[in-house]
């Protein structure tokens, strides 16, 4: 018998089990980095602490810190799949491929993929546009700047990723066209060290502006050693830095969408989608700016973010060119989805190559 019918059938006894005692719902979520990160993780473990204050006993959660993406995110989904987990939330990009697999091993449990674009039956996806919290970040950083560079500490080069790099390139050099972006790429979403050695690095080059699309507060710890630097919270508020040098930050807000997700689960509703969360919906949100950032710059941030938020404004409006001059998007177009979600080079002035 395949492995998968075995697991199959081990996961129906279990939720037999559950059945017949009444138990909670049963939810898991699986980590990428620790609770503790300060940034991407913590901000779901606290999508998920709000998912117990919202059902109290009638819900369970479980969960699994620092799951590397790869065979032993397989083993951790499974082990929670066994354990009688109805529903589990697998909450990063490299998890994708893991969990289909691992949904297809149990189709009566629920899964829901952050980032990814991979579906099934009982595989859904959800994700926010963190390219519209960018293209605010942007909008500051041209304006802050004083050595014309911006600093960008990547993680891997996905289109998540990319799209947040165009964006903030975009808007920066809207109100600054003297602006340069330097890109280092630490392939890593959560590794302090590596990522103090990057933000050390721009700085170097001569950044005054760091922007970073990787998890832990590492950044803004090296940027305070040197004055005049500023940067930005990432996926949460990184508030112990303000008011420099962290001068704002996206902040990711996962409760409503979880505590939606779960609540069809057990009515028996949830069916399998694609979700993308911004501005509007309140998925993604911008953390305060502080005093650091003139008034006038402030006003018009907010002015922007507003824009976006009802739909009057979308940060990828052309003319915008690729980066080898060619156009993209033309006089008043704006990119579709499917070509955001795939975005796989840089926008015109933006310097160096995507690795491969």
């Amino acid at each position: 018998m395949k492995l998968k019918h075995l697991l199959a059938g081990a996961a129906m006894m279990f939720a037999g089990a559950a059945g017949a005692q009444d138990d909670p719902f049963k939810v898991g979520f699986v980590y990428v980095g620790p609770i503790g990160d300060g940034g991407w993780t913590y901000e779901h473990n606290e999508a998920r602490l709000a998912v117990e204050e919202e059902f109290g006993d009638s819900v369970e959660t479980v969960y699994q810190e620092s799951v590397p993406e790869g065979p032993d995110a397989v083993r951790v989904m499974q082990q929670m799949a066994l354990n009688g987990a109805d529903m589990i939330f697998t909450t990063s990009f490299g998890y994708m491929d893991q969990t289909v697999e691992v949904a297809e091993q149990f189709p009566d449990v629920l899964f829901e993929h952050a980032t990814g674009y991979k579906r099934a039956d009982n595989v859904s996806t959800y994700s926010a546009r963190f390219y519209e919290g960018r293209a605010v970040q942007g909008h500051i950083a041209g304006q802050l700047t004083e050595s014309n560079i911006v600093g960008y500490i990547g993680s891997f080069p996905i289109p998540e990723v990319i799209r947040g790099i165009n964006s903030a390139y975009l808007h920066a050099k809207e109100v600054n066209p003297e602006v340069e972006f330097r890109i280092v790429w630490v392939y890593t979403w959560f590794d302090p060290a590596q990522e103090a050695e990057a933000a050390r690095a721009l700085i170097d080059q001569g950044a005054d502006v760091i922007l970073q699309h990787t998890d832990s507060t590492a950044p803004q710890a090296a940027a305070a050693e040197q004055e005049g630097v500023y940067t930005f919270g990432q996926a949460s508020d990184m508030a112990e830095f303000k008011p420099a040098p962290r001068v704002s930050s996206i902040i990711d807000n996962w409760a409503p969408y979880y505590i939606e997700r779960v609540q069809a689960a057990m009515d028996g509703t949830w069916e399998s989608q694609d979700y993308w969360g911004g501005i509007d919906s309140g998925m993604v949100e911008i953390g305060e700016i502080t005093d650091a950032v003139p008034a006038e710059v402030r006003e018009s941030a907010l002015a922007l973010k507003e824009s976006m938020g009802s739909g009057e404004y979308h940060p990828f409006t052309g003319p915008i060119n690729r980066q080898d001059g060619s156009v993209w998007l033309e006089e008043g177009e704006t990119a579709d989805d499917e070509t955001l979600l795939g975005m796989n080079f840089y926008v015109e002035g933006i310097e160096g190559d995507i690795p491969q």
